[in-house]
């Protein structure tokens, strides 16, 4: 038998029906773990990220626009940048400046005057 009379043989008839199921389960399992509940996980943290942002915290946009959040409003959040106020959708936050530009040094900072201020009501 040549090559090509091979490969143009009709499939056993039978078990080729199951196996192709099989793979084809095994596929749709596979995409599901490595590209479906990846993005699921993804899109939970931004949304989670988003609520939990508050009036006073410095973001940086996804257009790169850095800012303090100025008002927190159902739809949207009301950026104060250096040029003035802008109104921007919750969607538009791409992460948070302090914590991703400075890391621990931020939060050192923060808890240092926090407990300044603790200090001085003290005295008053």
């Amino acid at each position: 038998m040549n090559l090509l009379s091979i490969f143009l043989q009709a499939p056993a008839p039978g078990g080729g029906n199951s196996m192709m199921l099989i793979m084809m389960g095994a596929m749709f399992v596979g995409f599901y773990f490595l590209m479906i509940r990846p993005q699921m996980k993804k899109q939970k943290q931004e949304k989670n990220f988003q609520e939990t942002l508050k009036v006073g915290t410095r973001v940086v946009l996804t257009s790169g626009l850095h800012g303090r959040i100025a008002q927190v409003q159902d739809d949207g959040f009301v950026i104060e940048t250096l040029s003035g106020k802008l109104k921007f959708e919750k969607a538009a936050v791409s992460r948070e400046f302090t914590e991703s530009r400075f890391g621990e040094k931020a939060k050192a900072a923060a808890e240092k005057t926090a407990e300044k201020k603790e200090i001085d009501l003290e005295k008053k």
